[in-house]
């Protein structure tokens, strides 16, 4: 009794602490990890601002691959962006598992979030949810010069570049949404729906929470049978 008065302790902690859980079935033990509001990188955000940290994230992602006792990653988006250094890191970790993965945006899955949406290997999207694409921003003093313009350029190349590796979606078309004109309010870029996300092959399919775990159960399941034969 005590132990498991111990273990809901823990788990309690690691939702409060990281926003993370390990659900356990006869499926399988899926670790579930959130990521929420602004994506934290170097520098901290306001007390009163909703942030997911990546000193969390990352260690949390190292730890669910290496652990023999979690059989799969499932996370929930439900981002305005943030960090673009923090949230491509965070995105090359996922897409470097490989354990089971599958990713669900919830909500909004913006900016720096569409790289962490494809970075699983399976891409779900609610049908009443959204995900907004633009161009790089930089907040603070921004030198006009040439070179500026470049690192912007530089900057948007590695996010497009990373989303055409692990979507089904061109870099070309990708930066065509980026850049659109006439979307957004005093602003350039795309606001897209769940089915149009699908439709354009950004996002794997339309679904739930049920579905993704299924795709989850699913693989979790071969990958069980391969090693026993």
């Amino acid at each position: 009794m005590a132990d498991n008065s111990e273990n809901k302790k823990e788990t309690r902690e690691d939702i409060i602490e990281t926003g993370g859980v390990v659900t356990k079935s006869r499926f399988g033990n899926i670790h579930c990890i959130t990521i929420i509001g602004q994506i934290e990188g170097h520098t901290v955000l306001g007390s009163d601002t909703k942030t997911t940290k990546y000193e969390h994230i990352c260690p949390t992602l190292a730890a669910v691959e290496e652990n023999d006792d979690i059989d799969g990653l499932l996370i929930m988006l439900n981002t305005v962006g943030g960090d673009i250094e923090a949230g491509l890191a965070i995105a090359e970790l996922i897409a470097g598992m490989t354990k089971p993965t599958a990713s669900l945006i919830l909500g909004g899955g913006h900016s720096i979030g569409v790289p962490l949406a494809v970075a699983a290997k399976h891409s779900i999207i609610a049908e009443t949810a959204a995900i907004t694409i633009h161009p790089v921003r930089m907040s603070g003093v921004v030198v006009g010069a040439p070179q500026t313009f470049n690192y912007f350029e530089r900057v948007q190349d590695r996010i497009t570049g990373f989303v055409e590796r692990n979507s089904n979606m061109s870099a070309e078309k990708f930066r065509e949404y980026m850049l659109k004109v006439g979307e957004l309010a005093t602003d350039v870029g795309t606001v897209i729906y769940g089915k149009e996300a699908v439709e354009i092959g950004l996002i794997d399919r339309v679904g739930t929470l049920a579905d993704a775990l299924s795709f989850l159960h699913e693989e979790i399941k071969a990958k069980k049978n391969k090693k026993s034969s």
